[in-house]
């Protein structure tokens, strides 16, 4: 059986042919559910729905039934999350490839059983939990246990079956081909040049921008994108977007019997293969919000600290046993903390690429023309210190990249 059957096997049937509508919110939340669980509807108790707003792609609900009688956790068993797609964002994500994504990871347990596909967006099983904020991913009992996470995450998943199609326009790449050949597309390099050909071309300001955002993912790649990583190249398949929010801390007492992680992730739209260093970095880089408040990055030491975790977690899910002794883990250690250095950038590129698109396209009340120069900042300063770093004094160097520097 093919990658591509063995993923499109788990995929939910039921797929529900009506539509999220914001402009009439609560009746077309309720039609979802009710073509979900029928039941719902005529059953004791009330449905409700908690929205939650941390996001800034999508719209998100909980939608749970107060059954007379339960408590709150017995509520929550049964829970179903929402999303409904952002205006536009197609532009963005292949939804076909999340929908993948979400039921290969359900398939190795890392993500609730995805029930249902709406016009509009996916219906899903409710992880109990509490969604982190930018202080939580500095805390000692969650940053090595999304560590530890991470490294299961990268570890287990096989890359291959989570690409259930290339498009023709991600085939046109052949530039980026070239450059990498034999690596799994869509990768984030080709994504970031599909953003690229959706941003508006039409006064030479633009088209100056669009240039050279195009020359710089091309430049990324080839100075990146043979990266070795942890096994000679191979590109993992990352998560992209390991914001605080999509860090979910788990009740202690519902922690499984055999699980390794008090944490688990969501919201896989972003998910496609990439050099492990990519999603490390990228996750460093969620540490200090939205906000973009440098001063929250974490330092080398507590870096190398969560690195040192990811290390053991991915190799023990390799069932890499030869690989144990702390030689050999400092080794691996070691190598990625230099890969990551040189990776330090490279979310800014993506990210900052990602919010010229919604500046143009997203209701989402959110300052994203700000947060593009924020992140597209970034990546410049990387660019321009990338090789200096060592040799400059503190007061020379952008605040990010002093904050990063630090031991």
């Amino acid at each position: 059986m093919s990658p591509h059957a063995i993923a499109d096997s788990a995929l939910p049937q039921l797929k529900i042919s009506l539509s999220y509508s914001p402009e009439d919110s609560e009746q077309t939340a309720r039609s979802l559910i009710f073509a979900l669980y029928p039941e719902w509807k005529t059953s004791p108790g009330s449905v409700e729905f908690v929205r939650f707003k941390d996001g800034i792609t999508n719209t998100l609900f909980k939608a749970l039934k107060r059954r007379p009688g339960y408590n709150d956790h017995q509520i929550d068993q049964e829970a179903v999350l929402l999303r409904a797609y952002g205006t536009g964002t197609d532009i963005l994500i292949d939804r076909e490839r999340e929908a993948v994504s979400h039921s290969l990871l359900a398939k190795h347990q890392l993500a609730s059983p995805l029930l249902a596909r709406f016009n509009n967006g996916l219906l899903y099983k409710f992880i109990e939990g509490t969604p982190c904020t930018p202080a939580d991913l500095r805390r000692p009992d969650v940053w090595p246990a999304t560590a530890r996470h991470l490294g299961r995450w990268h570890g287990i998943l096989p890359v291959g079956a989570a690409i259930a199609s290339v498009s023709d326009e991600e085939r046109k790449w052949t530039n980026i081909n070239e450059i990498i050949p034999y690596k799994p597309i869509p990768n984030i390099w080709t994504i970031m040049l599909k953003w690229i050909a959706a941003l508006p071309n039409d006064t030479k300001e633009e088209r100056e921008r669009n240039l050279q955002l195009n020359q710089e993912v091309e430049r990324s790649t080839r100075d990146l994108g043979h990266t070795p990583g942890l096994d000679e190249g191979r590109y993992i398949l990352a998560h992209c977007d390991l914001l605080s929010a999509n860090v979910i801390v788990h009740p202690r007492t519902e922690k499984k019997p055999g699980d390794d992680s008090d944490v688990s992730f969501i919201d896989y739209e972003y998910t496609t293969p990439a050099p492990v260093a990519f999603d490390l970095a990228n996750h460093f880089a969620e540490w200090v919000g939205l906000e973009c408040n440098y001063n929250l990055l974490p330092a080398r030491s507590q870096r190398r600290a969560f690195v040192e975790q990811y290390v053991k977690s991915y190799r023990s899910h390799q069932h890499q046993t030869e690989i144990t002794s702390e030689q050999l883990i400092n080794r691996d250690v070691d190598s990625l903390m230099r890969e990551i250095d040189k990776f330090r950038g490279m979310p800014g590129l993506f990210w900052g690429i990602w919010a010229l698109i919604q500046a143009m396209i997203s209701s989402i009340d959110f300052d994203y023309k700000t947060y593009a120069s924020n992140r597209l900042g970034e990546y410049w300063a990387w660019r321009t210190n990338e090789t200096e770093i060592d040799g400059k004094s503190a007061q020379e160097l952008p605040l990010r990249e002093r904050r990063w520097a630090q031991e």
